[in-house]
């Protein structure tokens, strides 16, 4: 809604300085944004006698506005300079007064006063100094906004209070939110009070600032100036991903306790922050402010010299180079599976490099980059072929079933750009759905870029580009909960006659392991078999929980478990998957189903199976809910989005159905392989809810020959093998709005897949998608080896029923 003081701010610096040289008119709607800001300073500056004007506040005009003196009740030098702090106000949300008042009077002063105590600072009578104008004059906020905490804002007005008349300072913004402006401020007080003079303080993590955090390090005992600094970092890199009370979250204090030893213990865990012995075995966290505690507090790059595992390189691996990595304590590197450069080998891969990169002990991690520097190339179009040219090379290179592939954003991506990464992301995941849903995508960027990927498009991990840690997605950004690899200085090694370089990369635990080998043999059922007899062992001997339950945990933690997932249906056990983990359990990428030789995916398998327990079906089979969508209906959601992108070629819902769905050989998301994948899960959660152990209903459902009748079972039990019933469910999964949570998931799914400029499902006309449930229907049915309904009767009373009446 338009604001008319903002309004008028608007009308007067336009009228009033329009014709002056570089003055650029802002927007007349009554919002503040930063065009009018930039009105308001470059009047300003004309005013001061700068010409051409710019719009930036910068360090010219902030002496000139000082050499005016501090600005006071009965200021009268400059009617327009006053009218633009009014109007500054007003665009702040403070009442300016009257801007017809030539002089700075009582009611501006108050104003500024209740600013400046919003900032924090002394409110001085309302006295304007040249920093308050420059604040005045900007976009930042002086009270808790929308995901800004009081406890934040206490630190930024701390910050504001004790420095902000130093030289190289600015008023940070008091909003309560951790940003690139309060990162450096926090940055440059640490150095003021490291010693480094007022002049040189400019918040870079030069070799003065380290050499002075390495002199000081903070534990039990501190206290003081550089234990409120260090709890201050603590607090804005809250919380920490995975940890609950009491050591996710700390507090702003000047006294080393319990309770920040505790977070620093979990923040070290979580950032990998382990001290290592001489031969590279981990050793306890230490809950200390260390050197390195501090350097990862502050730049994404942390210490860049600390104890790292993994690499990533644009050379080949020579069996030299492989060699003289692992010396190096080298576990993981990363390769590019595209973009050949000049000079220093290929970028990509080389033929038998991988057998290089093997016999050395090394694991990989595949890289994809088609230049990935501006903006211009993130679109939706361009991710979605990028991810088939990344299957297929990866397929070439013979990566296994399972693996992540990251998706490179090599530049400094704002957040101004982030709908389009987004974007390009979603192309990326409908790309390698298409293509059967072999690899999982990850992303490579800033802790912003990867962050937001993840939260929208669901990234298995992020690579970390830490080293650029001046990117504005580093400043100001906590590590994303899903990092895998986080890189931290690039340098060239020097081998024998022969040199390359290398980036140094933090792995963390837990997290993607990369692979071991490629063209791995697809697993016959007896060892997948025997894999989950091994994990259902552990889960017994674990002890608490449901030990089927434990087992479908276990395989949904790549794929399965992140927070849409949680929301739909349950969050998994991550204690038991670290307790199978250290006790040899392992995840199988596949196995061969004995009844059609296909190979099948016990990660999606078992994830829709634990939503058929958790969420069991409907009793009226007509209906539809989360369970479904663990399985069957997820699976027609993003078909649908499919069948919109391509509807230019393929108008007809039944149609497209009959030809793409659940073909073996096509590519698309809803293959053969998913569908087997939906019905053995819906089965196998009809046997583990009556009681039966999930290791004989997979048993009994692969070696028993239970998986002979599979389809004809399944459509029994959850359609009542009936046509019209499954026609129901699938339009009710695709059209209810009782489930809120459902319904963004729908969305979601339907959007990413079909482009982001489809008509999602619940909008379409009703004839239009009857004819896609149809379709859905007389396929499953088919596969069930049931008598479908001809082409010739699809003019039945349940069409008509869909179609409105209409033939």
């Amino acid at each position: 809604m338009a604001d008319e003081k903002v309004l008028a701010a608007q009308k007067w610096v336009n009228t009033t300085y329009g014709s002056v040289s570089g003055y650029a008119k802002c927007p007349e709607d009554g919002e503040t944004g930063w065009a009018t800001m930039y009105a308001l300073t470059m009047g300003l500056q004309h005013e001061l006698g700068i010409s051409p004007v710019v719009a930036n506040f910068g360090d010219g005009t902030l002496a000139k506005v000082a050499a005016l003196g501090s600005i006071g009740i009965g200021w009268n030098r400059n009617a327009n300079i006053v009218k633009i702090i009014r109007h500054g106000l007003f665009c702040k949300g403070y009442w300016g007064g009257d801007t017809g008042v030539a002089e700075f009077d009582s009611t501006a002063a108050s104003a500024v006063s209740k600013m400046k105590d919003n900032m924090g600072l002394p409110g001085d009578g309302g006295i304007v100094q040249a920093k308050v104008v420059k604040a005045i004059l900007n976009m930042d906020a002086y009270t808790v906004v929308a995901g800004g905490t009081d406890k934040i804002r206490s630190i930024q007005q701390w910050l504001n209070r004790n420095y902000w008349t130093k030289k190289t300072f600015s008023i940070s913004p008091a909003d309560g939110l951790y940003s690139r402006d309060v990162q450096q401020s926090l940055m440059k007080a640490i150095q003021l009070a490291l010693g480094i003079a007022e002049a040189d303080a400019n918040g870079n993590f030069g070799p003065g600032t380290q050499a002075g955090l390495k002199a000081h390090p903070v534990g039990p005992g501190s206290s003081g100036l550089f234990v409120q600094l260090f709890s201050a970092a603590c607090v804005f890199n809250e919380p920490v991903p995975g940890y609950g009370e009491p050591n996710a979250q700390t507090h702003f204090t000047d006294s080393w306790d319990a309770d920040v030893e505790g977070w620093v213990k979990a923040f070290q865990t979580f950032s990998e922050l382990y001290p290592v012995n001489d031969n590279g075995e981990k050793l306890p966290v230490t809950g200390r402010g260390d050197y390195a505690t501090w350097a990862q507090l502050l730049v994404s790059m942390g210490d860049p010299d600390r104890h790292a595992t993994a690499s990533d390189t644009a050379y080949t691996i020579t069996p030299s180079r492989g060699a003289r990595m692992v010396a190096d304590g080298y576990r993981y590197v990363g390769r590019y599976i595209n973009e050949a450069s000049a000079g220093g080998g290929s970028k990509m891969l080389e033929p038998g490099e991988l057998d290089n990169i093997f016999k050395a002990g090394l694991r990989v991690f595949p890289i994809f980059q088609d230049n990935g520097r501006s903006l211009a190339e993130y679109k939706w179009d361009t991710g979605y072929k990028h991810a088939q040219f990344a299957h297929d090379q990866a397929v070439h290179f013979g990566f296994n079933r399972g693996t992540v592939i990251y998706f490179a954003v090599d530049y400094d991506a704002t957040q101004a750009d982030m709908p389009h990464i987004l974007e390009y992301f979603r192309g990326v995941t409908s790309g390698l759905a298409s293509k059967g849903k072999r690899y999982l995508h990850g992303v490579y960027g800033s802790r912003n870029v990867c962050a937001r990927v993840t939260e929208k498009t669901y990234a298995a991990y992020s690579f970390v580009s830490g080293m650029s840690w001046a990117f504005s997605g580093n400043l100001g950004f906590p590590l994303p909960a899903n990092w895998s690899f986080n890189q931290i200085k690039e340098y060239k090694v020097t081998n024998g006659s022969d040199t390359f370089w290398l980036d140094r990369d933090v792995h963390r635990s837990g997290s993607d392991e990369g692979q071991k080998d490629v063209n791995r043999a697809v697993s016959p059922a007896a060892d997948f078999l025997a894999n989950i007899e091994q994990i259902y062992s552990l889960a017994q001997s674990y002890g608490k929980g449901d030990p089927n339950l434990l087992v479908t945990d276990y395989y949904r933690q790549k794929r399965y478990a992140g927070p849409e997932w949680t929301r739909l249906i349950s969050e998994v056990d991550w204690s038991f998957i670290d307790y199978a983990n250290s006790r040899g359990a392992d995840l199988m990428s596949d196995f061969t189903d004995p009844f059609t030789g296909q190979t099948l995916g016990p990660q999606h398998l078992l994830a829709t199976a634990a939503g058929h327990v958790i969420v069991p079906p409907a009793t009226d089979k007509h209906k539809s809910n989360r369970g479904d969508v663990a399985g069957w209906a997820g699976d027609l959601m993003t078909f649908y989005g499919e069948w919109r992108r391509d509807s230019d070629s393929y108008a007809d819902g039944y149609t497209y159905c009959t030809e793409r769905l659940a073909k073996i050989g096509t590519l698309t998301t809803f293959g053969f392989n998913d569908l087997v994948e939906d019905a053995d899960g819906f089965l196998v959660a009809e046997k583990m809810r009556s009681g039966v152990p999930i290791t004989t209903a997979l048993r009994e459902h692969y070696e028993k020959a239970a998986g002979i009748s599979r389809f004809r079972d399944y459509v029994a039990k959850r359609f009542g093998s009936s046509r019209d019933t499954a026609a129901d469910a699938a339009h009710h999964i695709l059209t209810n709005i009782d489930d809120p949570l459902v319904n963004l998931g729908r969305l979601y799914l339907e959007l990413d897949n079909g482009g982001g400029n489809i008509i999602p499902s619940h909008l379409l006309p009703a004839d239009k998608l009857g004819r896609y449930c149809l379709g859905f229907a007389d396929e499953v049915i088919a596969r069930a080896g049931l008598e479908a309904r001809s082409q010739a009767k699809m003019h039945s009373n349940h069409a008509r029923l869909y179609a409105g009446g209409s033939a």
